[in-house]
Protein backbone atom coordinates (compact mmCIF):
# COMPACT_ATOMS: atom_id res chain seq x y z
CA UNK A 1 0.00 0.00 0.00
CA UNK A 2 1.14 3.41 -0.89
CA UNK A 3 2.31 5.25 2.32
CA UNK A 4 0.04 8.51 2.69
CA UNK A 5 1.08 11.85 2.71
CA UNK A 6 -1.21 14.20 4.92
CA UNK A 7 -1.45 17.59 4.03
CA UNK A 8 -3.87 18.11 6.84
CA UNK A 9 -1.79 17.34 9.55
CA UNK A 10 1.13 19.25 8.16
CA UNK A 11 1.29 22.73 10.23
CA UNK A 12 1.31 25.59 8.14
CA UNK A 13 -0.04 28.95 8.15
CA UNK A 14 -3.00 30.05 5.88
CA UNK A 15 -3.11 31.62 2.56
CA UNK A 16 -4.06 35.09 2.87
CA UNK A 17 -1.70 36.98 1.92
CA UNK A 18 -0.96 38.76 5.22
CA UNK A 19 2.34 39.12 4.95
CA UNK A 20 2.36 40.92 1.50
CA UNK A 21 4.05 44.21 2.44
CA UNK A 22 7.39 44.99 0.62
CA UNK A 23 10.71 45.20 1.69
CA UNK A 24 11.88 48.80 2.76
CA UNK A 25 15.30 49.90 1.10
CA UNK A 26 17.13 50.40 4.20
CA UNK A 27 20.27 48.04 3.98
CA UNK A 28 19.42 44.56 5.95
CA UNK A 29 20.04 44.21 9.23
CA UNK A 30 22.58 41.90 10.64
CA UNK A 31 20.99 38.62 11.83
CA UNK A 32 21.09 37.74 15.40
CA UNK A 33 24.27 37.00 17.40
CA UNK A 34 24.82 33.32 16.71
CA UNK A 35 25.11 31.30 20.13
CA UNK A 36 28.26 29.86 21.90
CA UNK A 37 29.76 27.24 20.33
CA UNK A 38 27.23 26.75 17.59
CA UNK A 39 27.51 28.11 13.63
CA UNK A 40 30.74 26.41 13.14
CA UNK A 41 31.63 25.75 9.22
CA UNK A 42 34.36 23.06 10.02
CA UNK A 43 32.30 20.34 8.71
CA UNK A 44 31.80 18.80 11.67
CA UNK A 45 29.21 21.44 12.74
CA UNK A 46 26.06 22.66 11.06
CA UNK A 47 25.57 26.46 11.14
CA UNK A 48 22.47 27.40 13.59
CA UNK A 49 19.31 27.95 11.35
CA UNK A 50 17.61 31.32 11.26
CA UNK A 51 13.94 31.81 13.00
CA UNK A 52 11.30 31.02 10.22
CA UNK A 53 9.50 34.19 10.88
CA UNK A 54 13.02 36.22 10.01
CA UNK A 55 13.12 34.26 6.39
CA UNK A 56 9.10 34.42 5.90
CA UNK A 57 9.75 38.49 6.33
CA UNK A 58 12.54 38.29 4.08
CA UNK A 59 10.86 36.73 1.00
CA UNK A 60 7.64 38.21 1.75
CA UNK A 61 9.02 41.37 1.45
CA UNK A 62 10.62 41.01 -1.91
CA UNK A 63 7.63 39.26 -3.87
CA UNK A 64 6.83 42.63 -5.89
CA UNK A 65 10.99 42.83 -6.58
CA UNK A 66 10.81 39.50 -7.78
CA UNK A 67 8.05 39.99 -9.96
CA UNK A 68 9.52 43.13 -11.64
CA UNK A 69 12.24 41.77 -12.52
CA UNK A 70 12.21 37.99 -12.74
CA UNK A 71 8.45 38.06 -14.12
CA UNK A 72 6.16 38.00 -15.47
CA UNK A 73 5.56 34.16 -15.60
CA UNK A 74 4.29 31.75 -14.87
CA UNK A 75 7.26 30.67 -14.44
CA UNK A 76 9.18 32.89 -12.24
CA UNK A 77 12.61 32.15 -11.20
CA UNK A 78 14.33 33.45 -7.66
CA UNK A 79 17.81 31.84 -7.79
CA UNK A 80 21.02 31.61 -9.53
CA UNK A 81 21.58 30.87 -13.56
CA UNK A 82 24.07 29.83 -16.04
CA UNK A 83 25.56 32.46 -18.31
CA UNK A 84 28.57 30.65 -20.07
CA UNK A 85 29.47 33.76 -22.41
CA UNK A 86 28.81 37.16 -21.46
CA UNK A 87 26.87 39.78 -23.72
CA UNK A 88 27.54 43.18 -23.47
CA UNK A 89 25.35 44.86 -20.80
CA UNK A 90 25.26 48.06 -22.32
CA UNK A 91 21.57 46.85 -22.74
CA UNK A 92 18.30 48.19 -21.95
CA UNK A 93 16.68 46.61 -18.47
CA UNK A 94 14.19 44.65 -20.40
CA UNK A 95 16.97 42.65 -22.32
CA UNK A 96 19.20 42.33 -19.22
CA UNK A 97 15.87 40.54 -17.20
CA UNK A 98 15.64 38.16 -20.42
CA UNK A 99 18.99 37.46 -20.20
CA UNK A 100 18.98 36.69 -16.44
CA UNK A 101 15.49 34.45 -16.91
CA UNK A 102 16.98 32.55 -19.64
CA UNK A 103 20.11 31.67 -17.42
CA UNK A 104 17.75 30.29 -14.55
CA UNK A 105 15.68 28.10 -17.03
CA UNK A 106 19.46 26.79 -18.23
CA UNK A 107 20.76 25.98 -14.96
CA UNK A 108 17.46 23.81 -14.26
CA UNK A 109 17.92 22.23 -17.61
CA UNK A 110 21.56 21.11 -16.67
CA UNK A 111 20.46 20.00 -13.81
CA UNK A 112 17.49 17.63 -15.02
CA UNK A 113 20.63 16.51 -17.73
CA UNK A 114 22.78 15.61 -14.92
CA UNK A 115 20.57 14.78 -12.60
CA UNK A 116 18.61 12.36 -14.95
CA UNK A 117 15.01 14.53 -14.28
CA UNK A 118 13.40 12.25 -17.21
CA UNK A 119 13.88 8.97 -14.40
CA UNK A 120 14.77 10.78 -10.72
CA UNK A 121 12.17 13.84 -11.18
CA UNK A 122 9.08 12.46 -12.80
CA UNK A 123 7.31 10.66 -9.96
CA UNK A 124 6.14 12.50 -6.23
CA UNK A 125 8.66 15.61 -5.55
CA UNK A 126 8.53 17.81 -2.80
CA UNK A 127 10.26 21.38 -4.08
CA UNK A 128 12.15 22.70 -0.65
CA UNK A 129 11.51 26.48 -0.55
CA UNK A 130 9.55 26.55 -4.32
CA UNK A 131 9.69 30.61 -3.89
CA UNK A 132 6.96 31.63 -6.42
CA UNK A 133 7.31 28.20 -7.90
CA UNK A 134 9.15 28.28 -11.50
CA UNK A 135 10.97 25.38 -10.71
CA UNK A 136 8.09 23.60 -9.22
CA UNK A 137 6.75 24.25 -12.71
CA UNK A 138 9.98 23.34 -14.42
CA UNK A 139 9.72 20.00 -12.77
CA UNK A 140 6.00 19.03 -13.54
CA UNK A 141 5.75 20.77 -17.22
CA UNK A 142 9.14 19.23 -18.75
CA UNK A 143 8.96 15.82 -16.68
CA UNK A 144 5.26 15.53 -15.38
CA UNK A 145 6.28 15.23 -11.57
CA UNK A 146 3.57 15.45 -9.37
CA UNK A 147 5.19 18.66 -7.40
CA UNK A 148 4.36 19.36 -3.22
CA UNK A 149 5.73 23.03 -3.35
CA UNK A 150 6.77 24.32 -0.19
CA UNK A 151 6.91 27.46 0.91
CA UNK A 152 6.83 29.54 4.30
CA UNK A 153 5.36 32.70 2.46
CA UNK A 154 1.48 32.46 2.44
CA UNK A 155 1.40 35.05 -0.07
CA UNK A 156 3.79 33.00 -2.43
CA UNK A 157 1.46 29.99 -2.05
CA UNK A 158 -1.25 31.72 -3.76
CA UNK A 159 0.84 33.07 -6.44
CA UNK A 160 2.44 28.86 -7.01
CA UNK A 161 -0.99 28.02 -7.69
CA UNK A 162 -2.03 30.73 -10.17
CA UNK A 163 1.01 30.31 -11.89
CA UNK A 164 0.77 26.71 -12.09
CA UNK A 165 -3.15 26.61 -13.29
CA UNK A 166 -2.16 29.47 -15.84
CA UNK A 167 0.75 26.97 -17.44
CA UNK A 168 -1.97 24.08 -17.48
CA UNK A 169 -0.27 21.95 -14.39
CA UNK A 170 -2.58 22.85 -11.88
CA UNK A 171 -3.29 19.30 -11.20
CA UNK A 172 0.20 18.31 -11.08
CA UNK A 173 1.61 21.38 -8.13
CA UNK A 174 0.39 21.69 -4.76
CA UNK A 175 1.87 24.48 -2.42
CA UNK A 176 2.23 23.80 0.73
CA UNK A 177 2.74 26.49 3.42
CA UNK A 178 4.76 25.00 6.51
CA UNK A 179 7.85 25.00 7.93
CA UNK A 180 9.63 22.29 5.67
CA UNK A 181 11.36 20.79 8.95
CA UNK A 182 7.95 20.34 10.30
CA UNK A 183 6.18 18.00 6.83
CA UNK A 184 4.54 15.21 8.28
CA UNK A 185 4.66 11.43 6.50
CA UNK A 186 6.82 8.76 6.04
CA UNK A 187 8.33 7.31 2.90
CA UNK A 188 5.84 9.63 0.57
CA UNK A 189 7.88 11.51 -2.14
CA UNK A 190 10.57 10.15 -5.09
CA UNK A 191 12.91 12.91 -5.00
CA UNK A 192 13.71 16.32 -2.74
CA UNK A 193 15.07 19.41 -4.98
CA UNK A 194 16.18 22.35 -3.57
CA UNK A 195 17.40 25.52 -5.59
CA UNK A 196 19.09 28.06 -3.54
CA UNK A 197 17.31 27.34 -0.49
CA UNK A 198 19.03 24.93 1.45
CA UNK A 199 21.15 27.61 2.58
CA UNK A 200 18.30 29.29 5.07
CA UNK A 201 18.01 25.45 6.39
CA UNK A 202 19.18 23.70 9.65
CA UNK A 203 20.84 21.13 7.60
CA UNK A 204 20.98 18.22 9.97
CA UNK A 205 17.24 18.40 11.22
CA UNK A 206 16.59 18.80 7.73
CA UNK A 207 18.30 16.25 5.98
CA UNK A 208 16.95 13.82 8.91
CA UNK A 209 12.85 15.06 8.01
CA UNK A 210 13.98 14.57 4.11
CA UNK A 211 15.07 10.69 4.81
CA UNK A 212 12.00 10.22 6.58
CA UNK A 213 9.71 11.34 3.60
CA UNK A 214 11.85 9.84 1.25
CA UNK A 215 10.58 6.27 -0.89
CA UNK A 216 13.59 4.13 -0.26
CA UNK A 217 15.80 4.88 -3.54
CA UNK A 218 14.57 8.48 -2.73
CA UNK A 219 16.90 11.14 -4.28
CA UNK A 220 17.87 14.12 -3.07
CA UNK A 221 19.23 17.29 -5.10
CA UNK A 222 20.60 20.23 -4.30
CA UNK A 223 21.65 23.54 -5.96
CA UNK A 224 23.07 26.47 -4.24
CA UNK A 225 26.21 28.18 -3.08
CA UNK A 226 28.55 27.17 -0.72
CA UNK A 227 31.78 28.68 1.51
CA UNK A 228 34.60 28.52 0.07
CA UNK A 229 36.24 30.40 2.96
CA UNK A 230 35.19 31.90 5.73
CA UNK A 231 36.07 35.53 5.52
CA UNK A 232 32.69 35.33 2.99
CA UNK A 233 30.51 33.88 5.52
CA UNK A 234 29.34 37.21 7.28
CA UNK A 235 28.32 38.94 4.29
CA UNK A 236 26.20 36.84 2.40
CA UNK A 237 23.83 35.58 5.47
CA UNK A 238 23.33 38.62 6.34
CA UNK A 239 22.07 40.01 3.32
CA UNK A 240 20.31 36.83 2.13
CA UNK A 241 19.44 36.31 5.91
CA UNK A 242 20.99 32.53 5.82
CA UNK A 243 23.52 30.60 7.02
CA UNK A 244 25.94 29.32 4.45
CA UNK A 245 27.30 26.03 4.75
CA UNK A 246 30.62 24.12 3.22
CA UNK A 247 29.90 21.70 1.00
CA UNK A 248 32.39 19.49 3.45
CA UNK A 249 29.34 20.12 6.03
CA UNK A 250 26.72 19.12 3.67
CA UNK A 251 27.96 15.94 3.09
CA UNK A 252 28.79 15.29 6.67
CA UNK A 253 25.04 16.04 7.52
CA UNK A 254 23.54 13.56 5.05
CA UNK A 255 25.64 10.45 5.72
CA UNK A 256 24.80 11.31 9.75
CA UNK A 257 21.15 11.30 8.10
CA UNK A 258 21.63 7.99 6.08
CA UNK A 259 21.80 9.39 3.03
CA UNK A 260 25.12 8.70 0.26
CA UNK A 261 26.13 11.10 -1.23
CA UNK A 262 26.35 10.89 -5.17
CA UNK A 263 28.70 13.04 -6.52
CA UNK A 264 28.99 17.07 -6.73
CA UNK A 265 29.31 19.37 -9.48
CA UNK A 266 31.41 22.86 -9.45
CA UNK A 267 29.68 25.47 -11.62
CA UNK A 268 30.87 28.66 -10.12
CA UNK A 269 33.01 29.76 -12.68
CA UNK A 270 29.47 29.58 -15.12
CA UNK A 271 27.46 31.47 -12.80
CA UNK A 272 29.80 34.63 -11.66
CA UNK A 273 28.97 36.16 -15.12
CA UNK A 274 24.91 36.39 -13.66
CA UNK A 275 25.68 38.28 -11.27
CA UNK A 276 27.37 40.88 -13.95
CA UNK A 277 24.40 40.86 -15.64
CA UNK A 278 22.38 41.43 -12.06
CA UNK A 279 25.03 43.69 -11.27
CA UNK A 280 24.35 45.98 -14.07
CA UNK A 281 20.36 45.60 -13.81
CA UNK A 282 20.75 47.16 -10.17
CA UNK A 283 22.52 49.92 -11.41
CA UNK A 284 19.74 50.55 -14.18
CA UNK A 285 17.34 50.23 -11.47
CA UNK A 286 19.55 52.71 -9.21
CA UNK A 287 19.06 55.72 -11.79
CA UNK A 288 15.31 54.68 -12.43
CA UNK A 289 14.98 55.47 -8.43
CA UNK A 290 16.09 58.93 -9.26
CA UNK A 291 15.57 61.19 -6.04
CA UNK A 292 13.66 57.63 -4.13
CA UNK A 293 16.38 57.58 -1.05
CA UNK A 294 14.80 54.18 0.28
CA UNK A 295 15.33 52.78 -3.47
CA UNK A 296 18.81 54.01 -4.28
CA UNK A 297 19.69 52.85 -0.39
CA UNK A 298 18.02 49.39 -1.64
CA UNK A 299 19.90 49.11 -4.89
CA UNK A 300 23.25 50.49 -3.35
CA UNK A 301 22.95 47.34 -0.88
CA UNK A 302 22.32 44.85 -3.86
CA UNK A 303 25.04 46.08 -5.60
CA UNK A 304 27.48 45.97 -2.87
CA UNK A 305 26.35 42.01 -2.03
CA UNK A 306 26.26 41.03 -6.15
CA UNK A 307 29.89 42.04 -6.13
CA UNK A 308 31.03 40.39 -3.28
CA UNK A 309 29.13 37.51 -5.10
CA UNK A 310 30.79 37.51 -8.32
CA UNK A 311 34.38 38.10 -6.59
CA UNK A 312 33.63 35.35 -3.88
CA UNK A 313 32.64 32.82 -7.17
CA UNK A 314 35.75 34.03 -8.71
CA UNK A 315 38.48 33.78 -6.25
CA UNK A 316 36.76 30.76 -4.41
CA UNK A 317 35.44 32.28 -1.17
CA UNK A 318 32.41 30.99 -2.59
CA UNK A 319 31.36 27.47 -4.49
CA UNK A 320 28.38 27.17 -6.49
CA UNK A 321 27.39 23.71 -6.85
CA UNK A 322 24.93 20.75 -7.20
CA UNK A 323 24.82 17.66 -5.53
CA UNK A 324 22.91 14.65 -5.17
CA UNK A 325 22.01 11.76 -2.51
CA UNK A 326 20.42 8.50 -2.18
CA UNK A 327 18.17 6.75 0.55
CA UNK A 328 19.64 3.27 -0.06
Amino acid sequence: MKPTFDFASSPRTDFRPHDGGFATAAPVAAPPHRPSGEGLRNGQQTPVALPLEEVMTYYGGKTEHILRRYGPGPRVHYHTGLVDELETLEAPAAVLRRRLVSAQERILAHAAEVWHAASNLSGDVIDVGCGLGGGSLFWAQEFGANVTAVTCVPAHAKLVEQFAASAGVGSRVRPLVTDVLKVQGREYFDAAVAVDASCHLARREWFRRLYALLRPGGRVFISDCFLGRQEYAESFDRYFHARIGTIAEYLGAAREAGLQPDGVEDLSSRVAHFFSITRALIQLEADEAGADAAETARCAASLREHTILRQGLRDQGYIYAQMSFTKP
